[in-house]
Formats: C-alpha cells, structure tokens, sequence
C-alpha cells in the first residue's frame, strides 16, 4: 500500500500519518519525486482501516500494491526514476553505454580499451577487478590494485567506473574506487550483499541471474531500495535455457519490454554476455535498444583472443566503435538520443 500526500500537506500533517501507521506495526518509506510526495508501507503490520486513514489531514489517496515487489512497482513510482553517475544521466532519453574490458589484466590494457571507448561514446567504464569465476584455477582477477587502475583510468578519461563487488565485506573497499558497484548474476540472490550495498547508497548495477525469473530480480531490487537506496539499475544478461551449443546464454528481450512496464527503474541490456560470440553482439544490442532499454553494457578488449577472460564475447576496439555506430540510428530510430 502508499499513501499519497497532498501537495498542501504541511511537515506536521506527513509526520502524523508516518507516526499513524509506524503505530500500527508497518515500516515506511517516504520518497519526494517530482514533487509529489508518497509513503509507501512494508512489512506486516495490522490491518489499516483505509476509509479511517483517508480522513487524515495531508492524505490524498490510498493505493493498494498487490505485487510482492513494492518499491520497485510502477505503482509506487509512475515516473522513470533517473539519476546521474558523475555527470552522466542514468534512466532518461540519453542511452547510457558502459564499455570496458571483462577483467582488468594491465595498465596498459585498460588505458587503451578506456580511451577508445570514449572516443567512441561510451558514457561509463566497466572493469573487473574481483572476478567469480566457474573455476578456482581460472583467473581471479587483479584485486585492489585493479580498482586503482580503474581509479586512474577514470581520471585520465572522465568515465565513471563500473565494477563489480562479490562480499559484503568488500563493498566499502569497492565504493572507495567505483561510482557504481554490479552486482554480478551469480550473486543476484546474496541478501547480504544486497542489504550491503542497499546502505552504501551508491549506484548500484543489479544484473539478473541465471536461472532467475522477472520477479526474482525485482525482489533482488527491493532489498536494496528499501534501505532508501533509489538509483538502483536492472540488467538482463541473458538466461540459461534448453540451447547453449551456440549461444552462451538466451537473450531474453521479453524482460526489457516487461521490466519497463513493470517497474520505474532504468533497464541495462548486457548482450556480450546474453549471447557470448563477438559476430552476433551487435544485432543483440540493436534488440536491446528497439524493446527499450535505457543502455548497454559492453565488453570491449584491445585483442580479445589474448583476453584473461570472456575473450570470446568481446568486441575488438574498431567492432564497438562500429556497433556505436549502429546504436545511434537504432536510438533515433525510437526517438532516443546517445552521445557522440
């Protein structure tokens, strides 16, 4: 359930209804968007008389959410949310492209992949320094010293980093270095983590498991906005189905479109990792775009058949350039613009 305020209510009025509820055994969380000011209630409380609520001074409607996710519901927040990393918006008619290697391997590598990206629009930079891989023998990642190259490649370029973070105990060391912390698929469902970075109050990039319905990733979402973190993104990166011969994961572009309708929040599509072979990325990313995707991530790699990980997926420097390329008429196409 929210309450909407009405936009006369005086700071008292709104303290009295939160107070009315809080008494009542509900949670709240208020949210003053747009000018509009609405409680929303969580938890299990007793049952509110609605008719006995409405008569409250400041009250102007009652509306009931039905849905297990709450926060995260259109109906909570009719209006897309946007926020800005940096000085790069996030949710509104400008795609948002984050672009960068799968892992960070070297200076060097990471310099050339962060200033070609730029040069060919990406607003933000993803990098790896912590990677959860399948193996233990496989490359686990370059740790705090990769989060200082990233640190240095955002200062040389402007980009704001996007990285990921595995622990609830690393997500303070993490914050110190990234501006927006991923939560990767494998651990979409790591609660601890989730309330973690729910606190930190940084951007935050959900992407969605692999084995995880629409639901599931927005109940992910509401264990961080309920600890009033809102600039929360949701990303589909493809999902396991009955095919993975030649498609690493399923392109699930259904979600997008869905995700949209179903939720205020912004929507990445990851298509390096929904379809895994370089060739089809682009065509993924075009996919993405058309069903309404408010951005995209992108691995790119200076020579992805050397890459410590997820080479095959990667596009070379001169390929992402061209599939910016594409992007942007495909942005037009629908009436959304990216930068040049």
């Amino acid at each position: 359930m929210i309450i909407v305020i009405h936009p006369d209510a005086t700071p008292y009025e709104i303290d009295n209804i939160t107070a009315e509820v809080e008494i009542q055994g509900w949670q709240t969380h208020i949210s003053r968007d747009s000018g509009q000011t609405v409680i929303g209630l969580q938890g299990s409380g007793q049952t509110i008389d609605r008719f006995q609520l409405g008569q409250l001074p400041g009250v102007q409607s009652i509306i009931p959410i039905t849905r297990k996710f709450k926060l995260a519901s259109r109906n909570f927040r009719p209006e897309d949310t946007t926020f800005p990393v940096g000085n790069t918006p996030v949710g509104g008619n400008q795609l948002t492209v984050i672009a960068g290697p799968c892992s960070v391997e070297s200076r060097e590598q990471l310099l050339e992949t962060a200033l070609a990206v730029k040069a060919a629009g990406a607003t933000m930079l993803r990098g790896g320094a912590y990677k959860p891989r399948s193996s233990p023998y496989s490359f686990q990642g370059m740790g705090e010293e990769g989060l200082k190259l990233l640190a240095e490649a955002r200062e040389v370029t402007g980009l704001p980093i996007v990285t990921e973070v595995m622990s609830p105990t690393k997500v303070a060391l993490v914050a110190v270095y990234a501006d927006v912390l991923q939560i990767g698929a494998r651990n979409m469902q790591n609660y601890d983590l989730l309330n973690a970075v729910g606190k930190i109050h940084k951007p935050v990039l959900l992407k969605r498991g692999m084995s995880a319905t629409i639901e599931d990733l927005l109940m992910a979402a509401e264990y961080i906005l309920k600890h009033g973190n809102n600039q929360v993104m949701l990303c589909e990166r493809g999902i396991r189905t009955f095919d993975n011969k030649y498609a690493r994961n399923t392109f699930d572009v259904n979600a997008i479109a869905m995700l949209k309708e179903l939720s205020h929040l912004p929507v990445i599509a990851d298509p390096s990792h929904a379809i895994g072979v370089r060739r089809h990325v682009q065509a993924i990313a075009l996919s993405g775009i058309a069903a309404g995707a408010d951005g995209l991530i992108i691995e790119a790699h200076p020579n992805p058949d050397e890459a410590v990980s997820d080479g095959p997926q990667s596009l070379t420097l001169p390929q992402f350039s061209e599939m910016m390329n594409a992007a942007r008429q495909m942005a037009q196409a629908i009436g959304r613009t990216m930068k040049w």
